[in-house]
């Protein structure tokens, strides 16, 4: 078998290499509209989804692979641009001692509120100003592993699209649809959801068990220190508590999530 076709590169100061090692930068990210996924199994994620990488990344050792010759064959299609580089170049680029042998730039996607469709999923999840990046990749898996319609940042949130989040994903961020408003263009458009909004507060006293999830059910989630503002809250048909048993007071926002997904959708 053949490897894939494509210029090879060797040195660091290349500038597609200081471009792409660029995108750990939000302002690059921003400016750019791209973003890194790192490894094969992410990459093929997004090519299995119709999105190509613009630029291909790999080290010698993936070129005959199945998928990386895919993946390579998708982003030439695209008019993207397929590079073989050497490990020291890969370790640059991800930041990462260990790096994968696969590294793909492909554009990011957010749908705007008005174009998502609340009937076509049971579930779907808005966050509230997020702060943790590990928090929302792993919201972002868990969304799409019960089938979400789509996950909506709130005002001020980290992005979903760092390197941080991305990784937490696991490949999800091509598979779940990602939407971004401001606290009043979210509240403008909550107004006609036809389901239950429902949010979670330590001061609730309904059990995240108990209550009537009217589909499709919107889960609202708070940021990590905070939770649900007082205005948030407001938006909801009914919060919830998750039980505290032990000693913790709180649970994880990633995992809480999780929890109230699977409250939803069960």
């Amino acid at each position: 078998m053949g490897g894939v076709s494509g210029r090879t590169v060797t040195s660091l100061t290349n500038p597609t290499v200081k471009a792409v090692r660029a995108l750990h930068l939000r302002k690059e990210r921003d400016a750019t509209g791209l973003f890194l996924a790192e490894g094969l199994k992410a990459v093929t994620e997004g090519v299995e989804l119709g999105r190509a990488p613009r630029i291909l990344m790999h080290g010698a050792e993936a070129a005959a692979h199945p998928l990386l010759r895919r993946a390579a064959e998708a982003s030439a299609a695209a008019g993207g641009e397929v590079i073989e580089v050497t490990q020291e170049i890969l370790a640059k680029v991800s930041r990462r001692d260990n790096p994968q042998a696969v590294v793909g730039v492909f554009s990011q996607a957010f749908q705007p509120l008005e174009t998502l469709a609340p009937a076509s999923a049971d579930c779907w999840v808005a966050l509230h100003r997020v702060r943790d990046p590990g928090n929302l990749g792993t919201i972002v898996r868990t969304a799409d592993a019960a089938g979400c319609g789509a996950v909506i940042l709130v005002g001020e949130c980290c992005d979903p699209y760092s390197v941080e989040a991305v990784r937490a994903t696991m490949g999800s961020i091509f598979a779940v649809p990602l939407a971004q408003a401001s606290e009043a263009d979210f509240a403008a458009w909550r107004a006609g959801w036809p389901g239950s909004v429902v949010g979670t507060l330590l001061s609730a006293q309904t059990d995240h068990r108990a209550a009537a999830y009217a589909r499709p059910t919107l889960i609202l989630m708070g940021n990590e220190q905070q939770g649900l503002t007082p205005e948030m809250a407001g938006l909801c048909d009914v919060n919830v508590k998750i039980p505290m048993r032990g000693r913790a007071d709180s649970l994880n926002l990633a995992v809480a999530t999780g929890v109230m997904i699977y409250a939803a959708t069960g």
